[in-house]
């Protein structure tokens, strides 16, 4: 039973959950999206290339989630990137600069021995609409 003050967030433009969790809950103004991984939407297939069209796809789903709460990527507070293996930071803060423009998101990044179906990286965010 969820509190009265919160919101399942569920679009189909971004990958369904793979696992007992929602994309998204909405508690008042905050807005807490799961980790995504680069899976396409349509087919929940890991897209194909580097670290960097990861990276990509994994801001497209996050930005889907994002506009189906109301909001936008602009409205990130707080981000944790999880990557496989941290010599591919700066590749990733290449594609970010790319999604966000300061003020940029507080952040924390941390490599992990593995990710769900073999992806490189992971992101979850925080929004405050």
């Amino acid at each position: 039973m969820s509190a009265p003050y919160t919101k399942k967030i569920h679009t189909d433009f971004a990958p369904a959950a793979i696992g007992p969790y929602s994309q998204a809950i909405k508690a008042g103004s905050t807005v807490y999206l799961s980790g995504q991984i680069p899976l396409q939407p349509d087919t929940m297939v890991l897209v194909a290339g580097d670290t960097a069209a990861q990276t990509h796809q994994v801001f497209v789903n996050l930005t889907a989630v994002a506009v189906a709460a109301g909001g936008t990527l602009a409205n990130a507070v707080k981000l944790t990137i999880y990557l496989t293996d941290l010599s591919d930071f700066a590749e990733v803060n290449r594609v970010m600069a790319e999604y966000f423009v300061e003020p940029y998101p507080a952040r924390a990044t941390i490599q992990v021995s593995a990710l769900p179906k073999g992806s490189k990286v992971e992101i979850d965010a925080i929004l405050v609409l």
